[in-house]
């Protein structure tokens, strides 16, 4: 399998605040040391780790730092980070929208490029006209484009708004029309910055099902940026996390995701919340609402066989009969693990105060870090659960050990969230 792309030693510098070097002296060196002798910018050297959480002495920031790895083709490659590691950054320069500050890229093939909603489109131009421009920057003959332009439109969903400027497009059918043309024109290399969250969820699925297709059935490369992990493990066979400009984790996409969220897990077990009016999720009569929730066991660190017993406190602000309390766990990349709702009911009066122990478990949960929201309503699972209060991450705790286990010294969630117990063998 040949090398698509070849990132060599690519690094990129941002001058915060002013252009200029801030002086007429430093701007006339800067302007003799390139044009007369030659050289490379000497406030280039300059430069700190991009840690957008700290303020930082010098005014000179690397956005990326030496990033040197290779793409085969074919390969889907998620690259992944927290907010302002150069994932953007990164791709900006391998679709050529900026240049590197040092080092070079060698990409073999065509590239279609998503890195922001209306990218590469023209807002007074309609939706067909800019497929013809989109398809002739990538090099294709006219012909070429209207054979590919009815299932560009089709997977689009905008053929009524076709004809129409795309200005007047909202945000949504922007990404849908840029996306089917950066799939469908052909390019070898197709690069997807997070644009596709601003789509819905029925676009989102088939935009991520073109993907599959496009390298599994045709060979050709993606890169995509997301920060849904789910979508990132369904889709990518190789990860690379960035962490303030630098390549920490190169590999497997499993294992560059274990080596993200084993970070994101780090101190943020919450066992004790007061719950406010910011705290709660919108659209709820509040009719029943919650006041606090705690776990009994402050460390919040678990075992599979454990239970999780919480202590609720709820406030009746009309009365009402039959409430119960629904419970979801979700795992760190925010995709629910499962749900169950209390078996008791509880009536409560106006102006009333209860407090419960809910229990919940034993989980049978892997290895890792997970959230809990808290529900509170009248229903069933037939009849859907009428919601008074709901408070959305309001808790989280750890599974640090796999019970009755001497088999597993760690868990990849590669392999599931529920720890099944059994397996043993017996001849008959």
């Amino acid at each position: 399998m040949s090398t698509a792309i070849e990132f060599n030693n690519i690094s990129k510098l941002y001058r915060l605040g002013l252009v200029s070097t801030g002086t007429i002296a430093h701007d006339l060196k800067r302007w003799w040391t390139i044009n007369i002798r030659g050289q490379e910018d000497p406030y280039l050297k300059i430069g700190e780790t991009n840690d957008r959480t700290v303020k930082g002495e010098s005014d000179y920031v690397w956005a990326l730092k030496d990033i040197d790895f290779k793409v085969e083709q074919g390969d889907v490659v998620g690259i992944i980070g927290k907010n302002g590691a150069g994932k953007s950054t990164l791709l900006k320069i391998l679709s050529k929208v900026t240049a590197p500050t040092t080092g070079t890229i060698k990409a073999k093939g065509r590239i279609g490029s998503l890195l922001e909603v209306g990218t590469g489109f023209h807002p007074e131009m309609t939706g067909r006209e800019n497929i013809y421009l989109n398809g002739a920057i990538l090099g294709m003959t006219k012909q070429e484009i209207a054979k590919k332009l009815d299932e560009i439109v089709d997977f689009s969903g905008c053929e009524r708004y076709i004809d129409t400027p795309v200005k007047r497009y909202s945000s949504g059918m922007m990404v849908r029309l840029g996306f089917a043309v950066a799939a469908h024109l052909d390019p070898e290399i197709l690069v997807v910055d997070e644009v596709l969250a601003v789509g819905d969820a029925e676009f989102q699925k088939k935009a991520i099902g073109k993907m599959q297709d496009v390298s599994r059935g045709e060979g050709r490369t993606v890169l995509f940026v997301s920060h849904n992990l789910q979508s990132i493990r369904a889709l990518c066979q190789i990860g690379v996390l960035l962490d303030q400009g630098q390549i920490r984790c190169l590999g497997t996409i499993n294992d560059v995701l274990d080596e993200y969220l084993s970070n994101v897990e780090t101190n943020r077990l919450v066992t004790n919340a007061v719950i406010g009016d910011e705290d709660r999720t919108k659209d709820r009569s509040l009719d029943v609402q919650f006041l606090s929730c705690k776990q009994v066991n402050e460390s919040g660190a678990y075992s599979t066989i454990d239970e999780i017993k919480l202590i609720v406190v709820v406030k009746g602000n009309k009365d009402r009969s039959q409430c119960r309390i629904n419970c979801t766990i979700c795992n760190i990349d925010g995709s629910p693990v499962g749900s169950l709702l209390s078996r008791h009911f509880f009536d409560i009066r106006e102006g009333e105060t209860k407090t419960f122990e809910y229990t919940i478990g034993p989980t049978n949960l892997a290895y890792g870090f997970y959230t809990i929201s808290l529900y509170m309503g009248v229903g069933d699972v037939t009849t859907g659960l009428k919601d008074y209060d709901g408070v959305k991450d309001v808790l989280s705790f750890e599974i640090d050990k796999v019970s009755n286990s001497l088999y597993y010294g760690k868990w990849s969630r590669s392999w599931g969230e529920i720890y099944i117990p059994g397996g043993s063998l017996k001849e008959l």
